[in-house]
């Protein structure tokens, strides 16, 4: 059983997306949704998020509009480092800044700003330790910054009870075609 579920998977720039209302987003969260409700129903609890751009924090977003049917579930951002906003997009610190205000918990790993990239490895080996499973868009035909989390899961899973579950790309493309099936009056 899966209480505590970490959700994550590419940035926005690494499938193309530059905008928040970038029609591919509608179908990102709908496949997540999906995965979420299934999880739910199986006595999910805690979705861990560290922050990141794209499928984190449109994630959060999923898992707020869940949390009107379903109260008791619970948002955790746990970033790696504090400020990890500081040199994004002033409209991407504004949505991130939302999500935090909204989240049920919300620390840091490591209580100092960036210094360099090990801080991320420790955050990707906090989230496996700390949650029963994976939930990851990620796609091992396009490489991108989901990799390195899905290696290391893959590695901790030969040793440790754990679930891995990725939404690839034909995911995606089913629940576009299903979107569209239900959207078609015949």
């Amino acid at each position: 059983m899966i209480k505590v579920l970490t959700v994550s998977g590419y940035k926005p720039f690494e499938l193309g997306i530059f905008n928040h209302d970038h029609p591919s987003v509608r179908f990102i969260k709908l496949a997540l949704k999906q995965a979420l409700l299934t999880k739910i129903d199986e006595g999910l609890e805690w979705v861990l998020i560290s922050g990141q751009l794209g499928v984190e924090l449109w994630a959060a977003e999923v898992v707020f509009e869940l949390q009107r049917q379903f109260p008791e579930l619970k948002l955790a951002v746990i970033t790696p480092f504090l400020h990890q906003e500081d040199k994004w997009k002033e409209v991407n610190q504004e949505w991130y800044q939302s999500i935090l205000a909204q989240a049920d918990f919300v620390d840091s790993i490591t209580k100092k700003g960036y210094e360099n990239p090990w801080q991320f490895r420790i955050k990707n080996q906090y989230f496996l330790e700390k949650s029963d499973g994976l939930l990851l868009i990620y796609d091992q035909e396009k490489d991108g910054s989901p990799k390195y989390l899905y290696d290391l899961a893959v590695t901790y899973q030969k040793q440790h009870p754990f679930t891995i579950e990725l939404i690839t790309f034909y995911d995606l493309q089913m629940a576009v075609e299903e979107d569209q099936l239900n959207q078609t009056d015949y």
